[in-house]
């Protein structure tokens, strides 16, 4: 089942970084957004069937569907820096079945996803073009497998693209591969695929037969219309729809702009018309209209000499900056507030609003105020705001007011929490949350989904200990779809996920963890945690964890140890036999090469007692929304692992914010995994240290 988490695997992320050091390194300062670009039939910026060098301003994503007859192509496209493009596509091949039996896939016709990834290694300058490189569906079963080197020069309103293509665009062979001349090796493609599929088969790139390709775009004076003309370097002989009959290697089209919105159509091969319709934003402008108060004026004159109502402190911090005050403190010189940020993702806005409250309600003669920032339980950060120069800059009295520079961000000082008795908020507590879970490509129906809530509840011992159980209870979906529960794969592996069908739709209600949790800080920057009970939906057992987190830190490390057992899908409270130690060492780590991204290893034994390591590469863009993909390299070989070869996936995380007229917090993920199976498979903990101290240093707030 493929539950919706996009993989760019470790070499290309090598690849990456390494084009990104180039870019760095070479960029003129003769630069300027690529304009005008618009995606081709299998997704990414292009002509028609062709890719050229061009990128889309970074942040960019398009959701696109296109018509080429024998083929329906949805893909998503992702500029992730404006170096680097990323693209994930189905395909429907219409004259072709999912499979021959009819009581598996009935009649559903075949689909292929596939994987793009396009880097730039030169931007355009005033003499020389761009230049770009790219690899088209890698890791999958290679419909359209591909590789291709592309340049790009702009000349008025002329846009020249002209390429060479190896695999699927280079069929036609019409020129010599200059690999080949280099090696022998290059002169011939290995068939078929490695593995399972799921493979990247680097012994396929730029081998074989090669083809040049390009075009001309033209921009009409008429500004939402843009023409193409497309010569292409692929005979058709060897689709997997068959040999296709093609009268001509030109291609031509229109696209038409209509806000966000993007139409074209195309006539290819000499005798098939195609269309497309593709829809466009930016995930770096993506934002909502608040409706929230305004900040507080601070006045000329500050003759205030006491707290004359300090309910009336905790209302305003609460609805005026969306902090809730759990306890303050006052020395000669300082005044300290305890509690937790409950709506404003942006610290520097939420630190200002404090800021400018403070300086209202707090006597004049206070030359610090401190703001202690709690998640749950657990002391997180100790912002130090000096009043003066807060006052000086919120005020405008400088020449150039910076209010960042007013105050700063620190551990929690163990003087500073000796002061007050954080209170332990013992007893009861309730939330409920949607979940929504998505598969693709599945025999019964191209698209599955199951929805509903979960309804948490629990009990809170003392400040560091609870108890805490989540109910599922499932409102809407179409599961009942399924025809087979568990496949006819034969693989030495544990089944630790491939029960997931059972699992899903067992219950309409169903218990999906209920456990004891010990949560606390056990030292400067280091956080601790032991639980134990049913962890997950489909393991319980004990475990505990460590989190070495600096405050603003670009790098933490941790371990978690778990002993568990699996748990029956046939009620909520049994167990099957099967048990294991899973753990990991794990690093957190945000370059400075790649701002906003951040990268974490996670070293250690997965469910199935299979070793090694899982990398997720997650970017973060200006609206908050977050793109990632992982991967999971073990001990287990492909052929062991079965259909998809490795463990992979994407997921898009995109703040509540985005949704609601006031500020708020939290976030959903929407994850895409193209084949789940069992190697590689961590356990699903229900809480995580890094998550717990997220306020430390700030990635997905």
């Amino acid at each position: 089942m493929m539950v919706v988490r996009t993989s760019f695997t470790l070499s290309l992320l090598t690849l990456a970084l390494l084009s990104a050091s180039l870019h760095a390194a070479n960029a003129s300062s003769w630069q300027q957004q690529d304009a005008g670009v618009s995606q081709m039939a299998h997704g990414g910026v292009g002509l028609i069937q062709t890719p050229t060098a061009r990128m889309a301003p970074a942040g960019d994503l398009s959701i696109n569907y296109t018509d080429n007859q024998e083929y329906r192509l949805w893909s998503v496209s992702i500029q992730l820096f404006d170096w680097m493009e990323s693209t994930v596509r189905y395909t429907d091949v219409r004259n072709q079945l999912y499979s021959d039996d009819p009581g598996f896939s009935g009649t559903q016709t075949y689909k292929d996803k596939g994987i793009d990834v396009k880097f730039r290694l030169l931007q355009e300058g005033m003499y020389l073009p761009q230049v770009s490189v790219g690899v088209r569906d890698f890791g999958g079963t290679g419909l359209f497998e591909s590789e291709f080197i592309s340049v790009s020069k702009k000349w008025h309103n002329f846009d020249f693209h002209l390429g060479i293509g190896w695999g699927y665009l280079g069929t036609s062979a019409n020129t010599s591969n200059p690999f080949c001349e280099l090696k022998d090796s290059f002169c011939q493609r290995p068939q078929g695929y490695g593995g399972r599929g799921g493979k990247i088969d680097y012994d396929k790139f730029f081998k074989g037969p090669a083809s040049l390709f390009g075009g001309i775009e033209y921009q009409t004076p008429w500004q939402p219309l843009r023409l193409k003309l497309e010569y292409e370097g692929n005979n058709y002989q060897n689709d997997f729809a068959g040999a296709l009959v093609q009268d001509s290697n030109w291609n031509f089209g229109a696209v038409y702009r209509w806000g966000d919105f993007n139409f074209d159509v195309n006539y290819q091969r000499g005798n098939t018309f195609g269309f497309g319709v593709h829809y466009a934003m930016n995930l770096h402008n993506a934002t909502q209209v608040k409706i929230k108060p305004a900040p507080r004026v601070i006045p000329q004159v500050l003759n205030r000499t006491e707290i004359t109502d300090r309910s009336a402190l905790a209302t305003a911090l609460l609805y005026e900056a969306g902090f809730v005050l759990q306890a303050s403190y006052m020395s000669d010189d300082e005044f300290v507030i305890y509690g937790e940020q409950v709506s404003y993702r942006d610290n520097k806005e939420a630190i200002e609003r404090i800021g400018r409250i403070m300086v209202n309600e707090v006597p004049a003669h206070i030359s610090r105020y401190r703001v202690v920032n709690y998640a749950g339980n657990l002391p997180l950060v100790e912002t130090v705001i000096d009043a003066k120069d807060f006052t000086a800059a919120a005020r405008y009295d400088v020449l150039q007011p910076d209010i960042t520079s007013t105050y700063v961000r620190q551990q929690v000082q163990p003087d500073t929490v000796a002061h007050i008795s954080y209170p332990s908020n013992s007893g009861f507590f309730t939330g409920v949350e949607t979940f929504w879970i998505q598969t693709f490509g599945n025999p019964e129906a191209f698209y599955m989904y199951q929805g509903g809530v979960f309804a948490n509840a629990g009990y809170r011992l003392n400040r560091s200990l609870m108890l805490n159980g989540t109910a599922k209870v499932t409102l809407l979906e179409n599961f009942d779809k399924f025809n087979y529960k568990v496949d006819a794969e034969t693989v030495s592996l544990p089944r630790v996920r491939t029960y997931v069908r059972e699992y899903v739709t067992g219950s309409t209600i169903s218990m999906e963890n209920l456990y004891l949790q010990w949560q606390d800080k056990i030292a400067p920057n280091i956080y601790a945690q032991a639980y134990g009970g049913y962890l997950e939906t489909m393991f319980g057992g004990v475990g505990g964890e460590m989190l070495y987190r600096p405050v603003d830190s670009r790098f933490a490390i941790g371990f978690d140890v778990n002993y568990v057992q699996q748990r029956s899908y046939e009620n909520n409270f049994d167990f099957f036999d099967y048990k294991t130690f899973t753990g990991h060492i794990n690093v957190y780590w945000q370059p400075e090469f790649l701002p906003d991204t951040q990268l974490t290893f996670n070293i250690g034994q997965f469910l199935a007692k299979d070793k090694g390591v899982n990398i997720d590469f997650a970017k973060r863009f200006d609206s908050g929304i977050i793109v990632g993909a992982y991967a999971a390299i073990t001990d287990v070989s492909s052929e062991q692992y079965g259909e998809g070869s490795f463990s992979k996936g994407f997921y898009v995380s995109i703040p509540f914010d985005l949704f609601s007229l006031r500020p708020s917090k939290g976030r959903g993920k929407l994850p895409w995994i193209p084949i789940s199976r069992d190697g590689g498979q961590p356990l699903n903990r229900p809480n995580t240290l890094i998550n717990a101290t997220e306020q430390t240093s700030p990635f997905y707030d």
